[in-house]
């Protein structure tokens, strides 16, 4: 019982069973928040995209336009079970890797999976000034979030957390984070004992 006490309390520090995998749309704050998750728990952070540019030898912008969209999510899903399967870090997702079947079969196996969950007005502000994503120079970017948005969100849905992710600072949205990691390890061990 001395275990599941100290997961209540909120001045032990979080023992994690396995990998923390966030999900959510661009611009939601899965480096931000995760740099500053992986910090206060002393894990290692790892952003998948710079996994995969890493493994692709270019970035995933060239590699949008090279191989496409379907062979660049059978590559995120390689890296993203490659990540999975070693030591438990915080793991950073692209916007549309939890989107994939397996992927997300694969998360839910191997990780808690948290949805950093955000409004239309919260991401677009913070991704209108960024060349660098490929799905948003596909046309307008208010119509392709909106549209992304509609899409997804009833899927990020199924994550084992949400988090909403707001215009507050990134140390309050991590606090939130912590807090729901807390409260979901204490319920899996009551769940446990009884």
């Amino acid at each position: 019982m001395q275990g599941l006490e100290q997961i209540m309390d909120a001045s032990t520090p979080l023992s994690l069973p396995r990998t923390v995998a966030l999900v959510g749309l661009m611009g939601a704050g899965k480096s931000a928040i995760g740099k500053r998750l992986a910090l206060r728990l002393g894990l290692p952070f790892v952003d998948a995209d710079d996994e995969i540019e890493r493994a692709a030898g270019c970035t995933i912008s060239e590699f949008f336009e090279r191989f496409g969209e379907t062979e660049f999510r059978n590559g995120e899903r390689r890296v993203i079970q490659r990540l999975l399967e070693g030591p438990i870090h915080i793991l950073s997702t692209g916007g549309g890797a939890y989107m994939d079947a397996e992927t997300r079969v694969l998360m839910r196996k191997h990780a808690i999976t948290v949805w950093l969950r955000a409004e239309f007005e919260v991401l677009y502000d913070r991704v209108r000034r960024r060349t660098h994503r490929p799905l948003l120079r596909q046309g307008d970017p208010k119509e392709i979030l909106a549209r992304l948005m509609k899409q997804r969100y009833p899927v990020y849905a199924e994550a084992d957390l949400v988090v909403d992710s707001t215009a507050q600072p990134a140390d309050m949205t991590t606090d939130q984070v912590i807090e729901a990691l807390r409260r979901h390890l204490s319920h899996r061990a009551t769940g446990a004992i009884a």
